[in-house]
């Protein structure tokens, strides 16, 4: 059962969190302090680190909402074409690809805040493991996706279905950086995203 001091201190998390993400789009990684995601959010700097140890884990959070949101927009997405007949034997998986990633929830500000959370990975070893292992529990539910895709479906792939999500997040990620490079908009971002997957998609998949 919740109670009312778990809520406020989920309530100061998500204000903090928030805060921290509007800062970012305002300043980047390094102009938003710990004093300027307070002050926005209207805590004190004990709030503050009575949620998180340091800035370093509040932004390490922050990239953790932005990637289980990804998550959750594909499998509801995923579901939905279940529930149409869409993962019927004799489907495209190019096409089911596309109709899939078309509806994740990218834009340009979570690629910048990605980027530079891992620019800061490579300068600290410590928050560089801690981002690695969130990583990889983020390709664990990615690959969960894809073995519920295949279980119901007539494709087989040619790899396990980790070492498959690997791949795909890593091209995902290499696109849409370069689609921000280029100014690209979210619909942009998503299409040229999906476009490099449902490639992929063709080499991963057996015969």
């Amino acid at each position: 059962m919740t109670t009312p001091a778990t809520r406020s201190r989920e309530n100061t998390r998500v204000r903090l969190l928030d805060a921290a993400a509007q800062l970012f789009a305002e300043v980047g990684l390094d102009g938003a302090s710990v004093e300027a995601v307070c002050d926005r959010a209207g805590f004190t700097r004990g709030a503050f680190y009575s949620n998180f140890d340091s800035k370093d884990e509040l932004f390490l959070m922050l990239a953790g909402s932005v990637a289980e949101q990804r998550i959750n927009a594909v499998r509801r997405r995923v579901d939905e074409i279940a529930a149409d007949g869409g993962l019927s034997e004799g489907c495209d998986p190019v096409e089911l690809v596309q109709q899939i990633m078309d509806s994740a929830e990218e834009d340009r500000l979570d690629v910048m805040l990605m980027s530079e959370i891992r620019i800061r990975a490579l300068r600290d070893a410590q928050f560089g493991a801690a981002y690695l292992a969130q990583e990889r529990e983020m390709v664990s539910s990615i690959a969960t996706i894809i073995s519920d895709i295949v279980s119901v479906s007539s494709l087989e792939l040619k790899v396990p279905a980790y070492d498959a999500a690997r791949m795909l997040m890593l091209i995902w990620e290499g696109m849409t950086v370069r689609g921000a490079m280029a100014g690209q908009d979210s619909d942009k971002l998503r299409h040229s995203g999906s476009e490099e997957l449902g490639r992929l998609v063709q080499l991963l998949l057996a015969e």
